[in-house]
């Protein structure tokens, strides 16, 4: 038996073949392949006690935990192991990877949006962001969603699967190969829901932050949620030093429950109350996201009634102009609607912003290039 951190891979020896009956505990992890196991949705600490079931010792999931943060496509490309293990590697697990299916680049401003296509032929889409404090990546955590917000793309062919943590990371891994440099920040904020594949992201938030690996900094993380309140609790209670944003888009539940499903479970003032514990067990800001939409939530009196349920609280308000989804009947807020309702909202002593368009003549809002991909496959 070779036990891991959040649960045991029984396997069992049979005519000199490992065979991989079960991976116990992390909810709704793929990590088989063909009975073999992928070793990038491994933890250092779970590399670690796969290599002493192996009767390894446990310094060589140090090397091959590195191996793995590089992007290697092959374990024969890990030079400081030997020939020995490298068979043994290949025999019973497998590396993850992710093949570049469509690359779109902004004329505009350099935004890069990537298509990937998985190993089990499905797709998501990663998005690159240039700022002034390094370069963003936008990643995806699911294979389409099952929150059905209504303005959304990434909900219109609905939900296939949880990606493993592997999957997650491996978005930044060969987007920086691809591009050539350090991804410093990283949003996850893609296709699906984080919160709705909680036991990956936290396995995944271990990974990425490995001094070993891509050492980026939780500090440097944002997690996204439509508002799933008891994964936000949850959360709290790990006090990672990571930013939650959350997408509020409303001020009250009846205008919320017309745009974002979620809510219909756990109403406003349940989110808000999620919210000021998060805040009081981290002590990190939370960023509440709000789209703006033409007639439907971008009122002077939404303004003042969002005001009202967040004043007071260590907050930052991101205000975007919803994307055009062909399948939508949405429309973003005039200029004038947008900048009244900011000037409102820091009149009311509220530290808020409009968030700058990026990638606009790329489709950079996910969800957009999969439902193509889907489309044309049909």
């Amino acid at each position: 038996m070779l036990r891991g951190s959040r649960g045991c891979i029984y396997a069992t020896r049979k005519k000199n073949s490992w065979h991989f009956v079960a991976w116990v505990k992390r909810k709704g992890m793929v990590i088989s392949l063909n009975n073999k196991i992928c070793l990038k949705s491994l933890n250092l600490k779970e590399l670690e006690n796969f290599f002493i079931g192996l009767n390894q010792p446990k310094y060589k999931a140090k090397q091959v935990f590195e191996w793995l943060s590089k992007g290697v496509l092959s374990f024969y490309e890990m030079t400081n192991i030997s020939k020995e293990l490298q068979e043994k590697l290949d025999e019973i697990s497998y590396i993850n990877t992710l093949k570049i299916e469509k690359k779109l680049v902004s004329k505009i401003d350099g935004t890069v949006k990537y298509l990937f296509k998985l190993m089990d032929g499905e797709f998501i889409e990663s998005v690159i962001m240039e700022y002034k404090h390094g370069t963003s990546i936008c990643i995806s955590t699911q294979v389409g969603c099952k929150m059905g917000c209504k303005f959304c793309a990434s909900t219109i062919k609905g939900f296939k699967r949880n990606l493993t943590s592997a999957e997650i990371l491996d978005q930044i891994i060969f987007s920086a190969i691809d591009l050539g440099k350090r991804i410093t920040n990283v949003v996850l904020m893609g296709i699906g829901e984080p919160l709705d594949n909680y036991d990956n992201l936290l396995n995944f938030l271990e990974i990425v932050n490995n001094r070993n690996g891509l050492n980026i900094s939780h500090r440097r993380i944002c997690v996204s949620t439509c508002g799933i309140v008891d994964k936000i609790f949850m959360l709290a209670e790990k006090q990672l030093q990571i930013t939650l944003s959350v997408s509020i888009h409303a001020p009250n539940d009846m205008l919320r429950n017309k745009v974002l499903p979620i809510n219909l479970k756990w109403g406003v003032d349940e989110l808000i109350n999620s919210c000021h514990y998060y805040i009081s067990k981290t002590g990190r800001r939370i960023s509440f996201e709000y789209i703006l939409i033409d007639g439907v939530n971008d009122k002077e009196e939404n303004a003042l009634e969002l005001a009202k349920i967040l004043k007071g609280m260590l907050c930052h308000i991101n205000l975007i102009s919803v994307n055009k989804v062909d399948e939508r009947e949405f429309l973003k807020s005039n200029i004038k609607t947008t900048n009244n309702f900011l000037a409102i909202l820091k009149e009311k002593g509220l530290n808020a912003t409009v968030r700058r368009v990026l990638g606009s003549d790329i489709n950079a809002s996910c969800g957009q290039l999969r439902i193509d991909s889907i489309n044309i496959a049909n």
